[in-house]
């Protein structure tokens, strides 16, 4: 069972920076896709950056490239979501989640989140113009 618990948000101006924090517990990150999603208020969740542990392939939704960096620490156990230039567009709940674990690991993660079993409780950005 992972546990993630994120935080790190809270309200800036546009063009600001902050950065997420996903602590994980429980088991391992390993051979498992970890993921930051956001949900925009009256929205779907989107996804935001993906990444297979102990890879450093990450990929990042198009809205969000050159700005957001997805990284982890050395140990795995917290994952982090550096968001430069702000915009107001960038407002949501931002939640970090992790696929089920399997044998050989993960080449590419998917963007859906269906495709991941475990969820943090999320944590709000909010831009403002």
């Amino acid at each position: 069972q992972v546990r993630l618990r994120e935080s790190g948000g809270g309200s800036v101006q546009a063009g600001s920076s902050l950065r997420l924090s996903c602590a994980i517990s429980g088991s391992t990150v390993d051979r498992r896709c970890m993921a930051w999603f956001r949900q925009a208020p009256g929205k779907g969740r989107e996804v935001v950056a993906t990444g297979p542990s102990g890879t450093s392939v990450i990929d990042y939704a198009d809205s969000v490239k050159g700005r957001f960096t997805f990284s982890r620490d050395n140990a795995g156990l917290t994952l982090y979501l550096q968001m430069n230039s702000l915009k107001s567009e960038d407002t949501a709940m931002y939640y970090c989640a992790a696929t089920r674990w399997r044998t050989g690991g993960w080449s590419r993660c998917g963007s859906s989140q269906s495709e991941y079993t475990y969820w943090g409780q999320g944590t709000q950005v909010t831009v403002s113009s």
